[in-house]
């Protein structure tokens, strides 16, 4: 086995068809903002001041230029691994260059992912609340959650035939959006003067508002940072390009509906500007595309949900959960937790908010913070690129200032619902940083004993007919990367448990590497024909499946004659038999025998409960059952030292 990165990336170079996927897969999150900044802008049931407007659509067009154009689009898409993209992927860069940077990772992480229970809500509420300027009073929430759920529901199947029609649509809807704003601009010229950031700073320093408007001017950047993380679908070059339509569009429709609202100016804003600007003929076709856009901007923070902890996962930062691959399109997965756990927090979201308005309050604090982990890890991966020291200062500042200021404005909604999403990412937080800690504990009090010394036993044991035949092949996934060692609790259940006697002994490690997609292996031969030790580097994003993979290993190397496993076990009809495979699993639990300090014995006995509760070992490894033997083994990491057992003496009757 060896990487193959060609097949991985089909839609790298600038093609018509890159940059129609492009549209569908990467925009829909930042694409459907339209439907609800400018009403967050102005506020729902409040007087249309014309400074506000000007202000705020400023705003927003150097906010889109500073944030989503320069560094996103221009500079972080260029801090890729192999090609994929994303705050783990940009962490895996730059990890070796100081450890405290572990922490912004998982808090950008974290905040990233509880992103993916207010973005399904928000957008999905806010286009089907349109449905209330023809059916006053409809249960808009209800046909929200039903959306909602029904897109939950269909990612057990894959999306694969779906995602083709992604592309087309919001192809469309970017149309719709530039030619409904291009022909709302005439309403009110000046708009096109908001283009100058004059109108911006003079709101900003304005009262009461002043910089608490940039909360609701931060909704239109939202979906910058998984646009970085859904790099790996397309390429930097597509999404640069198709970046230049999207934003025109985008600056348009803004205009547009700033234009429209300069046009009420002094009246209550009482219904959505971005419907309001809409010709009455244009209502229920404005509804469908913006409902069918929202679904799709739905669909791809979903499918990024499950890329970032499929990723979190095989660099140790989550427990291990079952990770499935529902079509054969390339990167397409699908996390049954995850999905269960977003859809019932996205309805809950529904039910608890109940209007798109309520929404905004909750939306855009979490994603502050992962933006403001990302400036701090890419200004350490410039600095690894050699970059100019005064210029990686001067944008380290620029952006943690300015996102310091987007931070501070969406602060003050967190009593407003902005707990929701901070609650949560504060939750994965936690779940991330004692998965780290239980792991750093683990190794520090190692039990590995060299196989070596253990190899007359092995051998013996092999040989000794007296002893039931467990297996031809008995494979040990072990934790251990040194080729030489192994577990003790392994070689403990192989001699004294159950003796499992077999004619070859496998004991298998399985390295997650850096790269997406190396599927690599290297084989220490401990014992001619009897013990083996095999490492495997397997890339991130590669479908672990050890039945196939071992027995891959074994017919090479009885093909290269450095195994000879027919000789001993006869198979009619295969050129070279393998035999059967037994894999051997080894869960463990916190033996009562441990003096650890209490807060690491608080943390080890958490981390193993999880760990045993989440997901079987053999779905995660990709084992059949039938071939699957687990045993529950007590891990003493630090026996007891003393015992002050005080023996009586016998009493003479």
């Amino acid at each position: 086995m060896n990487t193959n990165g060609s097949s991985h990336h089909e839609h790298r170079q600038i093609t018509a068809a890159g940059l129609l996927i492009t549209l569908g897969i990467i925009f829909g999150d930042i694409g459907t903002s339209p439907l609800y900044v400018m009403k967050a802008i102005v506020g729902e049931g409040q007087i249309i001041d014309r400074l506000v407007v000007l202000g705020g659509v400023s705003l927003v067009f150097w906010t889109l230029t500073l944030q989503t154009t320069i560094k996103y689009v221009l500079l972080t898409l260029r801090a890729d691994n192999k090609g994929e993209g994303g705050i783990f992927s940009l962490y895996t860069l730059v990890r070796r260059r100081q450890k405290w940077l572990l922490y912004p990772a998982l808090l950008g992480g974290a905040a990233m992912i509880s992103d993916g229970m207010i973005t399904p809500p928000i957008s999905v509420s806010s286009a089907v609340e349109g449905l209330e300027l023809k059916y006053p009073g409809l249960p808009t929430m209800g046909i929200a959650i039903a959306i909602i759920s029904i897109l939950f529901f269909v990612q057990r199947f894959g999306t694969a035939a779906v995602g083709k029609g992604f592309g087309p649509i919001m192809f469309v809807w970017f149309l719709v959006l530039g030619i409904l704003g291009l022909f709302n601009i005439g309403h009110d010229l000046e708009v096109l003067s908001a283009l100058s950031p004059h109108y911006g700073i003079q709101l900003l320093m304005a009262e009461p508002k002043g910089i608490f408007i940039l909360g609701a001017v931060f909704l239109c950047t939202t979906g910058a940072e998984a646009l970085y993380a859904d790099l790996g679908h397309c390429g930097r070059e597509n999404i640069q390009a198709s970046w230049i339509f999207v934003k025109i569009c985008l600056v348009l429709n803004y205009l547009g509906q700033a234009a429209w609202l300069l046009h009420h100016s002094g009246q209550h804003l009482d219904e959505n500007p971005f419907y309001g600007m809409m010709p009455e003929w244009f209502i229920w076709p404005g509804i469908i595309i913006a409902t069918l856009a929202a679904i799709i901007a739905s669909q791809a923070l979903i499918s990024g949900s499950f890329t970032l902890v499929s990723e979190a996962i095989r660099l140790g930062l989550l427990p291990k959960l079952t990770v499935k691959f529902p079509t054969n399109m390339k990167g397409q997965i699908y996390i049954p937790a995850v999905n269960t756990f977003l859809w019932f927090g996205c309805v809950a979201v529904v039910l608890y908010f109940q209007h798109s308005g309520a929404m905004e309050a909750a939306y855009g604090l979490a994603i502050v913070l992962a933006m403001l982990c990302t400036t701090v890890l890419l200004s350490n991966w410039l600095v690894i690129k050699r970059i100019n020291s005064a210029l990686v200062w001067l944008m380290l500042i620029f952006y943690l200032l300015l996102e310091g200021l987007f931070l501070v404005a969406n602060g003050s909604k967190f009593h407003e619902g902005g707990y929701v999403t901070v609650g949560m990412a504060g939750l994965l937080f936690g779940t991330m940083l004692l998965w780290v800690t239980a792991k750093r504990i683990r190794q520090r009090y190692s039990d590995e004993v060299k196989i070596r010394d253990f190899l007359d036993q092995l051998i013996q044991l092999s040989n000794d007919h007296d002893i039931p035949k467990y297996a031809t092949n008995l494979v040990c996934l072990s934790s251990t990367k040194n080729h030489k060692k192994v577990e003790e609790k392994i070689l403990y259940s192989i001699l004294q448990t159950q003796p499992k006697r077999a004619d070859v002994y496998w004991f298998v490690h399985i390295e997650t590497t850096d790269e997406p997609h190396t599927m690599e292996y290297e084989v220490n031969t401990i014992a001619q024909d009897d013990v083996y030790k095999v490492n495997f580097r397997l890339g991130f994003r590669v479908q672990q499946r050890m039945n196939v993979f071992m027995k891959k290993v074994v017919e090479e190397l009885v093909e290269n004659e450095e195994l000879t496993v027919y000789s001993r076990y006869h198979s009619v009809g295969s050129k070279y038999p393998t035999g059967d495979f037994r894999f051997l699993i080894i869960q463990e639990f916190l033996s009562n025998e441990n003096e650890l300090p209490w807060f690491e014995q608080l943390i080890m006995s958490i981390y193993l409960s999880v760990k045993m509760w989440v997901s079987s070992p053999k779905n995660w490894f990709g084992l059949d059952s039938d071939s699957v033997e687990e045993e529950q083994a007590p891990l003493v990491l630090q026996p007891v030292k003393e015992v002050n057992l005080l023996r009586l003496k016998n009493r003479r009757k």
